[in-house]
């Protein structure tokens, strides 16, 4: 945001407020805004999503690592756990793909009305604000409640079976929400709020639909069909670790991405995955850019998910069929007050 000033970042962001709180009830993003307004100008709405219902469209806001630098007077508003991922072992990062002052997602039934949102946000910010990078995702790769099926990435598994669900309060409390003591003093905005993670891993698909199912499954601990842990019976059945399988070695081998990932090895670290699938379009070279884009929500990002990570970096059987090219790292502050009709995003940062 070169040029942007405090004064201009804040007035952005009541105006966004105000529109996201219109669009996430079906409205235009400003009373008339598709065809109401002078017709010299251009319209307050880009209007695809005319004619279609909310869609259950929410918009979350994160604030990221440099936006804590001089421009807005915010350096000392820093959050302690607030800084930059480190580098993982075989990361393939890319500088356009990555970080960025601020962090708006969009998520709904419609991808048209999620588009519709942040197509209408970026047009709110022309002049104040630029897009760094964006990415387009479908479906869902983890159940974040009891009532979900568990959905299936682009490797065909079933994906999150044991993550966070809604229905659990206490371990979301312990997890998931920034509680007061990690926020003291001048970073007490986010409390109540959470670190969103941010990592597009493309899956090198053509390698992967050519491996068998016994390596697939043994890649990651779990069987193609159901879901179940090698060893187990059902999806859910807890993952026995101790378990033998007939050749004597462990049913779910060390290297696997379940036994990796598992609190049971991480002493006791889980996170909120809330990620999605992505296609976008070929290489050149005739092989499809798709992949996970994985989202995660967690209370301390440099507590939680980067000992995951570094787990899963040196040993994760599934490395062999991914590479993680795009990452970011964001502060969300708590929700709107919705009692209160003068609460924006980031009201309590800026004062």
């Amino acid at each position: 945001m070169p040029g942007t000033t405090r004064e201009e970042l804040t007035a952005l962001l009541r105006a966004w407020t105000k529109a996201t709180e219109r669009m996430t009830l079906g409205a235009e993003a400003a009373p008339g805004g598709v065809a109401g307004g002078n017709p010299l100008a251009a319209p307050a709405d880009t209007g695809e999503a005319m004619g279609l219902p909310a869609s259950g469209l929410t918009v979350t806001i994160g604030f990221g690592p440099s936006l804590f630098d001089d421009r807005f007077g915010l350096a000392d508003r820093r959050p302690e756990a607030l800084i930059e991922l480190p580098a993982f072992r075989g990361d393939a990062l890319r500088p356009e793909r990555s970080g960025g002052d601020m962090a708006l997602q969009a998520c709904a039934h419609d991808p048209q009305v999620a588009v519709h949102a942040i197509r209408n946000l970026v047009r709110i910010g022309a002049g104040r604000v630029s897009v760094r990078w964006s990415q387009l995702g479908f479906g869902r790769t983890s159940s974040t409640s009891t009532s979900q099926a568990t959905p299936r990435n682009l490797f065909g598994y079933k994906d999150g079976t044991n993550n966070l669900k809604a229905e659990e309060p206490e371990l979301l409390e312990r997890h998931v929400w920034v509680q007061p003591d990690d926020v003291p003093g001048a970073a007490a905005w986010l409390a109540g709020g959470s670190y969103l993670v941010a990592r597009r891993i493309r899956m090198h698909i053509e390698v992967w639909d050519r491996t068998s199912l016994q390596e697939q499954d043994a890649t990651f601990g779990r069987r193609k069909l159901k879901g179940e842990p090698m060893g187990g019976s059902e999806e859910f059945d807890e993952p026995d670790f101790a378990a033998l399988g007939s050749d004597g070695e462990p049913a779910i081998p060390r290297d696997s991405h379940v036994f990796l990932a598992h609190a049971s090895q991480l002493d006791g670290i889980r996170i909120l995955r809330r990620g999605y699938n992505f296609t976008d379009g070929t290489d050149g070279l005739g092989r499809l850019d798709a992949g996970l884009f994985f989202i995660a929500f967690m209370r301390d990002a440099h507590a939680q998910f980067v000992p995951m990570q570094r787990a899963l970096a040196a040993k994760d059987r599934l490395n062999e069929y991914i590479v993680h090219d795009g990452s970011a790292l964001f502060a969300c502050p708590p929700g709107i007050d919705a009692d209160d009709p003068s609460d924006v995003w980031g009201r309590a940062l800026f004062t």
